[in-house]
């Protein structure tokens, strides 16, 4: 008897949840990434003192982990492709586990940026492997909603760090605060090889569910017996353009205000320390909020009847409005402080509504066994639009700060955050992929 959508919540129930516990452990370990990303953000201006840092300087250490991201991510999608969510996703969780503590030993500028590298090749891994076990866990109609759930742990990881890395810094040293929150990912690892397994060798999984996951599966769409497609035929596709550029023109916005939100606060507003927790943790709160509504929107537009694609586009259109609203940020912090942290918030929260629908929009179009290495490929592109945008800001930041007006630099950064979002989708679905029409393999 087919599955009826209207009655969803039902469904839900008597099929049992087994996806979300899956979705869950993805969620734990998306949240520990980016606590373990953010840590020298939160430390930078200790560090800058202790090593004496130019702007340039930390941006060019920001730029050699996402350089190495950038690397990283198309080997990661195409290997986790090759040996599975399972096995990929624990490999390149303990790598950068081990990288984030190794930052404790570092001396200097050189070897912070080596640590970071070594970083963000490793950290690379996360989301080809947590898009790829979404695939396979969930329903078409469902994607969205499960990547906004578990991308919403990037934002309780940056919401995490700003309370618990000054703290270890001020307590202890700046040193044991990579040490402990590398330390993080191993008591997860027991978690992930007790719960995790494909739905096809889950014996915990049920009939109904597992039916239930496979119930709008294309016509014809039979997994096991699709032909892999090589890295040279999937640039082919104007698809895999649509999803590069979305990458290449956003993530930077979004690691932006990751690394460089609490340069910000201590440049117009002089928070440091323990002074910088409660925005921060604002900021990220909002964000992940609107990670999960982000993802529940298209998901809410489908029950109403619009195709798939319809409620994809429609949802991202909203989301790229959102940003704009950074640009006004300085002045009305001209008024108060937290009317900045409000409107960063929203643009923060825009960015996360934005990329968890971006990613499924790789599972829309490409079959499962080819969606680690378009996230690898589009991530890829996100990291090199990062480095560019992170690079640039270092520079623009040097430049005004010698000028004695580093708040002419952020508000030129403001502007660009302000718009990327309407080009990408412009660029997307009126020139690349309009109908988002799946992939054919044959």
């Amino acid at each position: 008897m087919p599955l009826n959508q209207a009655t969803s919540g039902n469904i839900n129930n008597k099929i049992g949840t087994y996806r979300w516990t899956i979705c869950s452990l993805i969620f734990f370990a998306t949240t520990i990434n980016y606590l373990d990303r953010q840590v020298i953000s939160l430390l930078k201006p200790a560090l800058e003192k202790e090593f004496n840092w130019s702007e340039s300087d930390y941006s060019n250490i920001v730029v050699a982990f996402q350089f190495a991201y950038a690397i990283g991510m198309i080997g990661a999608g195409r290997l986790i492709d090759k040996i599975g969510s399972k096995l990929g996703y624990a490999i390149t969780l303990i790598l950068w586990s081990i990288a984030s503590i190794l930052h404790a030993f570092a001396t200097g500028v050189w070897s912070f940026a080596a640590y970071r590298g070594f970083l963000g090749v490793t950290e690379a891994g996360n989301f080809p492997a947590a898009f790829k076990a979404v695939a396979e866990w969930f329903p078409r109609k469902e994607r969205a909603y499960a990547a906004g759930i578990f991308n919403s742990g990037t934002n309780v990881g940056a919401i995490a760090a700003p309370i618990v890395v000054p703290w270890l810094a001020i307590n202890y040293s700046w040193r044991i605060a990579f040490i402990a929150t590398g330390a993080f990912g191993f008591l997860w690892l027991i978690c992930w090889f007790i719960f995790y397994e494909v739905p096809e060798k889950q014996k915990r999984l049920s009939k109904a569910e597992f039916d239930y996951i496979h119930s709008d599966r294309d016509e014809g769409e039979v997994i096991e017996q699709q032909p892999k497609i090589s890295w040279g035929r999937l640039l082919t596709f104007k698809q895999t353009w649509a999803f590069i550029t979305g990458k290449f023109l956003t993530d930077g916005i979004w690691w932006f205000l990751l690394f460089w939100l609490p340069a910000f606060l201590d440049a117009q507003y002089h928070l440091t320390g323990m002074q910088v927790s409660l925005p921060i943790a604002f900021v990220y709160t909002l964000a992940g909020v609107a990670s999960v509504i982000g993802g529940w929107l298209p998901m809410y537009f489908i029950r109403k009847g619009f195709t798939v694609v319809k409620a994809r586009k429609t949802s991202m259109l909203i989301y790229a409005f959102c940003p704009l609203l950074i640009i006004a940020a300085q002045y009305a912090g001209g008024y108060h402080i937290w009317y900045a942290i409000i409107i960063i918030g929203i643009a923060a929260s825009a960015h996360q509504a934005w990329s968890a629908n971006l990613f499924t929009t790789v599972s829309d179009m490409f079959p499962k066994n080819s969606v680690a290495s378009v996230v690898g490929i589009g991530g890829m592109a996100g990291g090199i639009g990062g480095m560019l945008f992170s690079k640039s800001a270092g520079l623009l930041f040097d430049h005004y700060k010698s000028l004695g007006h580093i708040e002419t630099g952020y508000f030129i950064m403001f502007l660009f955050c302000g718009f990327g979002y309407l080009i990408a989708w412009m660029i997307m679905f009126l020139a690349l992929a309009p109908n988002m029409e799946k992939v054919k393999t044959v």
